[in-house]
């Protein structure tokens, strides 16, 4: 009778001493970060499928989307939240899924470290800038020049 060299879990329903975690424990982050990811994922779909409709469908469709357009729509609050909730959902979920790139496929912490902070700075200048965009928007600035002015502005 031959023995078997398969480590075998015990039979008492205890995990096997081979199997047990050591280490610190992250804590629930990664179990959040994972719930944030399907969560940010459907609330996109929703979010983007919205946008798509109502820039290609309604109205005179793709051939009316030009810059009076997006002045006419930033100039409504609604928009401007739905598109801010666009920017920041759509951001914050790539940057998750890029940071568990980087942590499953960076070998060495120095790597890792830097690549993370690179991506954090990068994620957090475009977030900035795009917020600053939606909510400072002015088509129609005081004081610029008339032959630089769209036509719906008043000179």
């Amino acid at each position: 009778m031959a023995v078997s060299t398969e480590i075998q879990a015990p039979r008492s329903g205890r995990i096997a001493p081979e199997y047990r975690r050591h280490g610190r424990s992250r804590g629930n982050f990664e179990m959040l970060a994972w719930l944030f990811m399907r969560l940010s994922g459907v609330v996109l779909v929703v979010l983007i499928f919205g946008h798509l409709f109502v820039n290609l469908m309604v109205g005179e469709g793709v051939h009316a989307i030009d810059f009076g357009f997006v002045a006419g729509k930033w100039a409504s609050p609604f928009w401007q939240v739905w598109d801010l909730a666009m920017l920041w959902l759509a951001m914050l979920h790539g940057t998750n899924g890029v940071r568990t790139i980087i942590n499953d496929y960076a070998e060495k912490d120095a790597t890792r470290i830097t690549l993370k902070t690179i991506l954090y700075v990068a994620s957090a200048i475009i977030v900035i800038l795009g917020t600053l965009v939606i909510f400072t928007f002015d088509p129609c600035p005081a004081g610029a020049a008339a032959d630089l002015l769209p036509s719906f502005c008043r000179a």
